[in-house]
């Protein structure tokens, strides 16, 4: 039997842990008092006028502390509402102040004022409450006897039943007496919603809300809800963000036993579930049983992006929040680890979907961001070279980092693999060998800095002129080994012009066996059109093209979901030189024309694989900052697909209709380094062949537009 990785079973109606609450009958409140106190309840509720706050004459009565409780206000034995009982404790403050004339002539032998000091205190305390959308003032009369009056001491309490109120809001309590001689007391209350309290036979909200588990075997994740036949409910799922209000990505109205399955990558810890029955005024219940699971925070990391905002801003993008930091490391081009910087810049705190700045003068591709978080034992990294797409791929530069000193006491040293080297030391590295060379160019001005403050600077210095020197001589061999080929020619001009064609057919083979990257996104509206793009991906393997399509990742793309799989294969075409195919269907169209009208579908509201769904986010920016062109072709197939329908925002780049336009768009993809025109002409025409079949099984097929992905979040409403 396959161990689940969770496992909750949690009833909206029920929990583990339940209060018992006590039974009060009748619709009349009333007030109860310690003993040795008296009190009284005014009829009927008054105005809420605290005043201002006025010096007490001598001793009185004021609030010191509030105390609630639930209780359950009952009309017959299954008709009850939940009510809120408030303790008021009280405590004498003040003292009786000696007359003037007192302390002049001391004290007189009438015993008049004596009186007074030894009455009873009366006081007038107001309980204000305010729940949605009620609000309620209550008066007490309370009197304490002369025994009990000390000036400082506790007297005892007042107690009030009661104030309804509903189940799972936020309740609002003052008290203050008038006239008022101090600041009012509050105090705030979340009331339990029906899971906390044994009241599923007496509320009759809580007696229609649906039972609801969350299981999961292996990687089957499930919402199982058992209810009767005839009951209808909504249930809804969300993210339970700290910033901004919350917005469900996915909402049904549902009627009886349902299973509901989930996307394992859709799993995040603020992932919450709320059911209510279908009702006016009914209860809603919200869980979020996914705070403390592993799997869960790990769907997070791998949902998190890093987004780099010009000039010199960055943003983490996720759909929860993350306890994380950030710092800035360098990378070189041999995909070693990325260094830390020396001197370290300071870690920062990171705060999700906020822009951040970084401490920089200049951008460099070298330069990336790592997100380090400690989830109890898991530690988890992100890293991202935000500076690739905009300047180009990692370059050979050297980092110079300048320790901070007196100017003619100032050190320098090269970041490399091994630490930071000193530039004029006698170690056996690349950057103590270049030591002196590397000065001149900085006092020069060949190197870029990138940071400065009092502690030091970061110069990135260009390493290219090195390299070159020393393939010198390789150069000069070629240019000899040129020369004897051009005199061998001279010699004996007909065989060689034979061998030479020859030669250069071999050569043009070989560069085009490595192919240049291309990226196929489509919608994937149904598995005859699948098929047909799996068919074209084949087809221009052949070309040779180097061909990514999600089709031929499907575990790849559950490991890290759409997003993350997207962009890693986007930058890894851009950087190579690639080129993104959009291939464009009706669903495709409609996916665009929701993402250009409504901000973008709700994340995880399409299927598991869907890679076209979750790229939109990276393709749109480029579309609409103009970076598209010489990055991406678009394509749609004849039959399928007009050519008016493709959205006018992505005719910034060619759109190609296949198979009639296949040799174009084969030119497009292949650049300029392609065959000749004969010869792309006969790839076109295989392309072609390869293609007609799956085309004509997808127009003989009703329906190719669209189709159902079953039931769950994927297929559900988005709002």
């Amino acid at each position: 039997m396959p161990m689940p990785w969770f496992l909750l079973s949690l009833a909206l109606g029920r929990s583990p842990v339940v209060l018992s609450l006590e039974r009060l009958e009748g619709l009349q409140d009333a007030a109860r008092c310690s003993p040795g106190l008296s009190c009284h309840l005014w009829d009927g509720d008054v105005v809420c006028l605290p005043g201002s706050i006025v010096s007490a004459p001598g001793p009185v009565l004021v609030p010191t502390s509030l105390q609630t409780e639930l209780v359950r206000r009952c009309y017959q034995e299954t008709d009850c509402d939940l009510c809120v009982r408030v303790a008021v404790h009280l405590a004498v403050h003040g003292h009786w102040e000696k007359p003037e004339d007192e302390e002049k002539l001391g004290r007189a032998a009438d015993p008049e004022p004596e009186e007074p000091r030894n009455a009873s205190l009366q006081a007038q305390v107001v309980l204000s409450f305010q729940a949605y959308p009620t609000a309620r003032c209550v008066l007490l009369e309370v009197q304490v006897p002369a025994a009990l009056v000390q000036p400082g001491q506790s007297v005892g309490s007042v107690v009030f039943d009661c104030f309804e109120a509903a189940l799972g809001t936020e309740v609002q309590i003052w008290s203050y007496t008038q006239p008022r001689y101090q600041k009012e007391l509050n105090l705030t209350r979340q009331l339990p919603d029906c899971r906390g309290l044994e009241v599923q036979d007496s509320i009759q909200s809580c007696r229609a809300l649906p039972w609801l588990s969350v299981t999961a075997d292996g990687d089957n994740v499930h919402l199982v809800l058992d209810v009767s036949e005839e009951q209808s409910f909504g249930l809804s799922l969300y993210w339970n963000q700290v910033q901004g209000p919350v917005k469900p990505w996915w909402h049904r109205n549902l009627t009886g036993p349902q299973t509901i399955p989930l996307n394992q990558t859709d799993i995040v810890p603020c992932l919450c579930i709320q059911a209510w029955p279908l009702e006016p005024d009914s209860v809603r219940t919200s869980i979020c049983p996914f705070t403390e699971d592993p799997r869960a925070h790990r769907n997070l990391w791998r949902a998190a992006r890093l987004q780099l905002l010009p000039p010199r801003g960055w943003r983490l993008d996720a759909p929860c929040s993350l306890h994380a930091q950030a710092t800035l490391c360098w990378q070189a081009p041999s995909r070693g680890p990325c260094q830390p910087l020396v001197p370290p810049l300071p870690r920062e705190n990171v705060t999700v979907n906020m822009a951040l700045e970084f401490p920089l003068l200049k951008g460099h591709p070298n330069l990336c961001v790592q997100q380090v978080s400690s989830w109890e034992k898991m530690q988890l990294q992100l890293q991202e070279c935000l500076w690739a797409d905009s300047l180009g791929p990692l370059k050979d530069d050297m980092l110079l980092v300048e320790a901070g000193g007196p100017q003619d006491n100032r050190s320098f040293c090269a970041l490399e693999p091994s630490g930071c080297t000193p530039l004029l030391s006698r170690a056996s590295t690349r950057a103590a060998r270049l030591g002196e060379q590397l000065l001149q160019d900085l006092h020069s001005g060949q190197c870029l800095q990138l940071w400065d403050d009092d502690l030091g600077a970061l110069w990135a210095c260009p390493m290219d002129k090195y390299i070159h020197q020393r393939w010198v001589l390789v150069w000069l061999a070629c240019l000899l080994f040129a020369a004897a080929l051009f005199l061998l020619f001279l010699l004996k001009k007909d065989h060689v012009k034979g061998w030479l064609r020859l030669l250069k057919e071999d050569i043009r083979a070989g560069a085009a066996a490595t192919g240049r990257a291309a990226l196929l996104l489509y919608s994937a509206d149904d598995a005859g059109f699948e098929r047909l793009v799996g068919a074209l991906a084949s087809a221009l393997c052949q070309v040779p093209l180097r061909v990514a399509v999600d089709l031929w990742s499907r575990r790849e793309l559950s490991a890290q979901g759409p997003l993350a799989w997207f962009h890693a294969q986007r930058r890894r075409t851009v950087q190579e030189g690639g080129l993104v195919v959009l291939i464009f269907s009706p669903g495709a169209v409609a996916l665009c024309h929701e993402w250009l009208q409504d901000a973008g579908p709700a994340p995880g509201a399409h299927g598991p694989h869907d890679a076209f769904a979750a790229s939109l986010s990276c393709v749109l920016p480029d579309f609409l900052q103009g970076r598209a062109p010489g990055r991406y072709v678009g394509a749609y197939f004849d039959g399928l697909l007009h050519a008016d329908a493709v959205p006018a925002l992505f005719r910034a780049v060619p759109v190609f209709s296949l198979p009639s336009q296949l040799p174009a768009f084969l030119g497009s993809l292949q650049g300029p380094r392609g065959p000749r025109p004969g010869r792309l002409g006969e790839r076109a025409e295989q392309v072609a062949r390869a293609l007609q079949p799956a085309l004509d099984s997808c127009l003989r097929t009703p329906g190719t537009a669209g189709m159902g992905r079953g039931m769950g979040p994927e297929a559900g409403d988005r709002t």
